[in-house]
């Protein structure tokens, strides 16, 4: 646990991450749904086009929640061998919330991350910066 104390940056992604808060002021939402970002925060103006997490949130669902999960229903059925609506009205549930509820945890820390982190797509620095200067000359 002296990690997490020793190291702020990482307690300061973690914390906005798990709250959905904004990763500059700390204060206002970064979702405007389950898992759509806002477009702007809220409190301090921090534009969201630069988070992009794509797919890692499913990723992390999957591999950190779904794997271990998964374990439940494998029990389960060699402990017991119980007919098929037994995994329909236990497995299937645990797996499908146990998944969809660490989504928005794990994609709050993705977006928290690049913006700590200033996180880029390597050797896109000039493509992201045309890019945007042509949606700000658009509005």
């Amino acid at each position: 646990m002296a990690f997490f104390t020793q190291n702020p940056k990482f307690d300061w992604i973690f914390r906005c991450g798990l709250k959905g808060l904004c990763p500059k002021c700390g204060k206002g939402p970064m979702f405007a749904g389950w898992l759509k970002l806002q477009k702007t925060c809220p409190t301090c103006g921090l534009d969201y086009r630069f988070a992009n997490a794509d797919d890692g949130p499913a990723f992390f669902a999957l591999c950190i929640t779904a794997f271990p999960l998964t374990f439940f229903a494998v029990w389960l059925e060699v402990a017991y061998a119980p007919p098929w609506w037994v995994h329909v009205l236990t497995s299937v549930p645990i797996l499908g919330i146990g998944c969809l509820a660490t989504l928005r945890p794990f994609k709050g820390w993705l977006v928290a991350s690049q913006y700590v982190n200033k996180a880029t797509e390597a050797g896109t620095e000039g493509l992201w910066a045309k890019l945007n200067a042509r949606e700000d000359e658009a509005q």
